[in-house]
């Protein structure tokens, strides 16, 4: 069983239900499955098997998912690319998949061409155009529209085993790491989240407002709609203003969220679409205890379901009680552990053994690896071998490392609190300070970048900031061009700091980034220049914009 055979079956089952909304398209279940069989076809003549990789790089819209689908039929793996990728970081997401073809939305052309992918005379690369939209590129669209829509035999027994996709995560060693979702993990999130948590059922709709190459629109939307004959409506990307017109137009009986998309929400004005919908459940993770019942209340959302998992992760917890600010109960296969808050070494004790933590403390989150409890991994090894924890509690036992540091609570309830290491999480993605600290010190002027994730009040997560070391060379300004050019909107830094003097650092030379989090950007404890983010360019930081920011009257 693949995922391509369930549709197939629900183009069986309810040829005529609707299947896909987005924008004022609409596609059965039955025309579904006829373009997933058209690009099934499209990537056979094109010389793809079983076992190949093909990159995809497109934003939201149905051409999407028919892409996915085609390859799943012939058993070939679709490998997600993160659209807000460039230059090497793009270049490196290629390369971990092994994938020698990319599938590549016209949207995306400049940020290709500006990698050093476009270089690459081995990469074979297929364009393709929005529906009605005019372009001078050589597109596979025609190619592809020609190619028959009837189910034929493909030559591919599907297994649940086989890959489905890669799903990328920047988890806390820097650049982008290929995480591998088997048929079978696929399958067993489309019938837990589907059936379990939105409680779908022919007729309902999935409204999906988030990137498909994202875990939680893959598996829990697209997935929870294939496990139940769901519709899912699609985005082509998030509008706070879009939202609620989305809701009421696709008649949504469900949500996928992130935490920060639910903050957006409530920092709009409110519209008369935004109650009087047809939302059952909210379905997502990161929605913090300070905004949960004032988002329910406001928006009339009757079961708001928050869950806890990384994408390659075994270690997954959901709140099904609505119980605000908590990410589920610790499962059995669980633990908690005593660890270094900043570096997140775990605690051991004179046998070697970890220590679990008590009630009402925090500490590292693992979970074991077993028979029912497996950790699939990364493409690359290296990158799974540092996930693993052994010989934590007797010998020969092995755990998943989440790198995320939780609250156990009375009940056995977990809170989040913060991820551990080098990478902190801003906007919905996690952004590695290794890898934005190796770019920002390719900018003019700069001789030293520290990169740390700093607390502003009324925002998710952690906004990046930025200490550097400079010489006579570098400009603000200049700099603002480069962070624009050069990094994704999530991993620009939100915040600078532009030390006089050496910068701090440990005893074996590693930067020191303790001390500069607790500072932060507060210009009372800071004598350095500092400067915030603004519309693209680069404010100083006084007394006045401090106060602004932290009260959410200064947008950052």
């Amino acid at each position: 069983m693949n995922p391509a055979l369930l549709l197939q079956q629900l183009a069986k089952k309810q040829p005529t239900a609707l299947a896909l909304a987005f924008e004022n398209q609409r596609y059965t279940w039955r025309q579904m499955n006829a373009r997933a069989n058209q690009y099934a076809a499209f990537f056979k003549k094109q010389g793809v098997r079983s076992g190949d990789v093909v990159a995809l790089m497109m934003d939201n819209r149905p051409d999407y998912l028919f892409c996915v689908m085609g390859l799943n039929r012939i058993g070939a793996i679709t490998s997600l690319i993160n659209t807000n990728l460039k230059g090497d970081a793009l270049e490196h997401a290629l390369q971990a998949c092994g994938s020698t073809r990319l599938f590549l939305g016209t949207e995306h052309i400049p940020t290709f061409e500006d990698s050093p992918c476009a270089k690459n005379s081995d990469l074979k690369v297929w364009l393709h155009a929005p529906a009605g939209q005019e372009t001078s590129q050589d597109c596979v669209n025609k190619s592809i529209d020609g190619c028959s829509p009837r189910t034929t035999d493909y030559r591919y027994t599907p297994r649940g085993e086989d890959v489905y996709c890669y799903i990328y995560t920047s988890g806390t060693t820097g650049l982008p790491k290929a995480a591998v979702i088997r048929n079978q993990r696929m399958l067993g999130a489309n019938v837990f989240f589907g059936h379990l948590v939105h409680q779908s059922t022919p007729g309902s709709l999935i409204y999906v407002p988030l990137p498909l190459y994202h875990s939680n629109a893959m598996l829990l939307g697209f997935g929870s709609s294939l496990a139940t004959g769901a519709a899912i409506g699609l985005r082509q990307k998030f509008s706070a203003s879009g939202f609620w017109p989305d809701v009421q137009n696709f008649r949504a009986t469900s949500f996928v969220y992130i935490g920060e998309l639910c903050r957006y929400l409530l920092n709009t004005p409110s519209v008369p679409q935004e109650r009087g919908h047809e939302l059952q459940v909210a379905v997502g993770n990161g929605l913090r205890p300070d905004i949960w019942e004032e988002f329910q209340e406001r928006f009339e959302i009757p079961t708001i379901r928050e869950f806890y998992g990384s994408t390659e992760g075994n270690a997954p917890a959901i709140n099904f009680s609505g119980k605000p600010g908590m990410i589920g109960r610790l499962a059995p296969s669980m633990v908690v552990v005593q660890c270094d808050p900043t570096s997140g070494e775990i605690h051991r004790d004179a046998r070697g053994h970890a220590k679990a933590v008590n009630a009402g403390e925090s500490g590292l989150l693992l979970g074991k690896i077993s028979k029912l409890t497996t950790f699939e991994g990364y493409v690359d090894k290296k990158a799974t071998a540092k996930k693993l924890e052994h010989d934590l509690f007797k010998s020969g036992d092995r755990y998943f490392n989440t790198g995320d540091l939780v609250k156990l609570h009375e009940g056995r309830w977990l809170s989040f609190e913060d991820r551990l290491g080098d990478t902190f999480r801003w906007k919905g993605e996690n952004v590695s300070t290794t890898q934005v600290a190796e770019t920002l010190n390719g900018a003019q002027g700069v001789l030293e970048s520290n990169v740390y994730g700093v607390a502003v009040e009324k925002t998710e997560g952690k906004a990046g900031m930025v200490a550097l070391t400079t010489n006579d060379d570098f400009d603000i300004k200049k700099f603002a061009h480069f962070v624009k050019d050069e990094l994704a909107a999530y991993q620009r830094p939100v915040f600078v700091r532009i030390i006089q003097g050496g910068m701090r650092v440990t005893g074996t030379f590693k930067h020191q980034k303790t001390d500069y989090r607790k500072e932060g950007f507060n210009p009372k404890l800071v004598q350095d220049p500092l400067y915030y983010l603004s519309a693209g360019n680069y404010l100083p930081v006084d007394a006045k914009a401090y106060k602004a920011i932290h009260q959410g009257e200064e947008s950052i």
